[in-house]
């Protein structure tokens, strides 16, 4: 499998169903539900893990991340920083290499969240590189579960506002799928299940577009 490259397209991606987040969601924007989302998110071990900012508009301005999403299977926490700031509890738990977090582009995450925080992450997998083991070239989180599960995942709540006195139900769900995809690929990877060669999206070679492998 060493020459195999796999890659998604564009309108590939496009034709794809949307997949949707169906686990439990907790908001956490006391410490009281932190306390109680740390201890469940402790257990687990093994969690997904990305973040939301609220975008900006202007050319320069900056906003410290708003959001940190940390997914179990079944669950998710979205800790709401621009509320609680990164707090003791959260800073340990990041910080514990025994607790081993699945993230994508965690070093950009990292790297915003250090301008109001002294904060060193352990245990985290970087999935961009995880995947390279398995030929998949494509570094979106969006393309990389494309390729992996056949669904896409919308990116439509993306530029929302994250810093909102409330998320909405869109929000909340787009947030947690993304922690939750995290993980999924990554334990679905790593059983073994993957295979590939049998993928539809391997990239011939020369060619800028994935097309299927049959050639068809």
């Amino acid at each position: 499998m060493e020459n195999i490259k796999l890659a998604i397209c564009k309108e590939a991606l496009s034709a794809l169903p949307i997949v949707h987040y169906r686990g439990g969601i907790m908001v956490v924007d006391t410490m009281d539900k932190a306390r109680v989302a740390l201890r469940e998110l402790s257990r687990a071990r093994v969690v997904g893990f990305d973040t939301e900012t609220r975008p900006s508009f202007r050319k320069g301005r900056l906003h410290n991340v708003a959001l940190m999403q940390l997914a179990t299977d079944d669950y998710c926490f979205l800790f709401r920083l621009n509320v609680l700031g990164i707090f003791d509890g959260l800073k340990a738990f990041l910080e514990n290499p025994s607790i081993t977090k699945i993230g994508l582009s965690v070093h950009d995450d990292f790297s915003v969240m250090r301008r109001s925080a002294d904060i060193n992450p352990e245990g985290f997998v970087e999935l961009q590189d995880y995947v390279k083991r398995y030929c998949i070239a494509d570094t979106s989180l969006q393309k990389i579960y494309a390729i992996v599960f056949g669904e896409c995942i919308s990116k439509g709540q993306r530029l929302t506002n994250w810093e909102a006195p409330e998320l909405t139900d869109n929000q909340q769900h787009y947030a947690a799928l993304d922690a939750w995809a995290c993980l999924r690929l990554y334990r679905y990877l790593g059983s073994g299940a993957f295979d590939p060669s049998e993928s539809p999206y391997i990239v011939v070679p020369d060619e800028s577009e994935a097309l299927p492998a049959t050639g068809e």
